[in-house]
């Protein structure tokens, strides 16, 4: 962030202090423009324009919606404007349409404390766009107050290859990682088991030792940069009375990057709908945790009952992306 600095704030303040930007913006003497209202990228747009905005931070949600925005709504950017985004990999075709914009996106990666940053190195800007892109979606290398960064195999312990195709568990620690959960020794030692703060995310080490994220080892869905957890979902759902049993796992989405996807067995004789499945859990949860597709079906089990999500994804990937028409109010 560079002094007197003009930062718009898309990233809500309640959410880890708004990645901390709150003080950064008040120590480099700069200026907060602050949205009133519904974020839309009109008025995104219009407040970069007329601010002459350096600074602005937002989930990859918000740069998807900026990209896909009207042409009509589009300004041209006065000043090149460094965007900060999180809480979910951004997919690197939005990443290069951010780019022609005239943005200038830094990818970062962490938990509330400890965090990475995909550091732009110079020789990567002779590289095609697409490969550009493709970087500035890795999830980079540990800032300077995290002593340790590493793609361990959980069970051994080992750091794997710095090969870009191993996968093992990313694991911090350092003095912005946790001492531990409050009056929980049972979750801090399973947090921490072998002296790491075991992030849960299985991840890569690219020969350059940037980190990249391959997959996820919780079932925690990420939607728009926030974390929604399928149990309580599930718990919403097994509320409703014409529900036997439901799962919930991720579904891609182009604009939100995952959306909640319930599969459901319904009890006998009883009946409902996809709207009334979905309208009922939009009366019990927060409105982007509620599920956007719920599909009706036997839940696939193993021989001691346990459902099989890993077969409930599978059919949830497959599926592809809801219609843009169908994701674009949560």
């Amino acid at each position: 962030m560079p002094t007197m600095p003009v930062y718009l704030w898309t990233v809500p303040m309640f959410h880890c202090n708004g990645w901390c930007m709150v003080w950064a913006t008040a120590a480099q003497g700069g200026t907060s423009v602050c949205m009133a209202g519904s974020l839309a990228p009109k008025t995104v747009f219009e407040h970069i324009v007329r601010h002459r905005v350096t600074n602005m931070g937002g989930a990859p949600t918000v740069l998807s919606m900026l990209v896909n925005a009207p042409a009509s709504e589009q300004r041209p950017l006065p000043v090149k404007v460094r965007v900060s985004t999180g809480g979910a990999p951004p997919p690197p075709h939005i990443l290069a349409k951010m780019d022609e914009l005239g943005f200038n996106v830094v990818h970062g990666y962490g938990l509330t404390g400890p965090a990475t940053l995909c550091v732009w190195k110079p020789e990567w800007d002779a590289l095609p766009a697409a490969e550009r892109a493709r970087i500035r979606a890795r999830q980079g290398v540990p800032h300077v107050m995290l002593e340790g960064l590493e793609i361990k195999d959980p069970a051994t312990m080992e750091s794997v290859p710095s090969d870009g195709r191993t996968v093992g568990e990313v694991m911090l620690r350092g003095n912005t990682v946790m001492s531990g959960y409050y009056k929980d020794p049972a979750a801090t030692a399973e947090a921490m088991s072998g002296g790491w703060l075991r992030s849960g995310d299985l991840g890569v080490r690219h020969p350059d030792g940037y980190i990249q994220l391959k997959d996820r080892s919780k079932d925690i869905i990420i939607s728009g940069g926030e974390n929604i957890s399928s149990i309580e979902v599930e718990s919403a759902l097994f509320g409703h009375p014409a529900v036997l049993d439901a799962a919930v796992v991720a579904r891609p989405d182009e604009h939100w990057g995952e959306t909640p996807c319930a599969f459901v067995t319904l009890k006998d004789g009883a009946s409902a709908t996809e709207a009334d499945i979905i309208e009922f859990c939009r009366t019990r949860l927060p409105r982007y945790m509620a599920p956007k597709t719920v599909i009706f079906a036997e839940l696939p089990k193993t021989s001691t009952g346990k459902t099989q999500k890993y077969l409930l994804r599978d059919k949830a990937r497959a599926m592809g992306s809801l219609p843009k028409l169908s994701t674009s109010k949560l």
